[in-house]
């Protein structure tokens, strides 16, 4: 990951390539549900489930990538586009548009010509 993305548009192409399997995703959809539960919780029950919120999300997020995408997660080097990321997969996968939307990356990927 030695490119620095400095846009979030420039950014999502590479946060798609590095969700291409299907079961990292999923994982990351129980782990943004486990949060926006947490943050629910957080505002109708006790302040307390407000610290769940970042736990929820990364456990389930961290194993889908060292385990099935074999991959490091892009929290660390770009925590918010990151964050925003993973809202907008979210919400693609609530609309079924995410699995699309990784082969049309794949293929934009295929016809851009590489850079150095």
């Amino acid at each position: 990951m030695s490119r620095q993305y400095t846009t979030y548009k420039a950014f999502w192409p590479f946060y798609v390539s590095q969700h291409r399997n299907k079961v990292c995703r999923n994982f990351h959809f129980v782990g943004t549900t486990f949060t926006l539960a947490c943050f629910y919780l957080g505002l109708t029950h006790s302040g307390w489930f407000f610290l769940g919120m970042p736990f929820s999300g990364y456990i389930f997020a961290w194993f889908g990538h060292f385990v099935f995408e074999r991959n490091r997660p892009t929290t660390l080097a770009y925590p918010l586009y990151s964050l925003m990321a993973d809202i907008q997969m979210f919400a693609y996968m609530c609309a079924g548009r995410m699995d699309r939307e990784v082969k049309r990356m794949s293929v934009l990927a295929q016809e851009l010509p590489l850079t150095y």
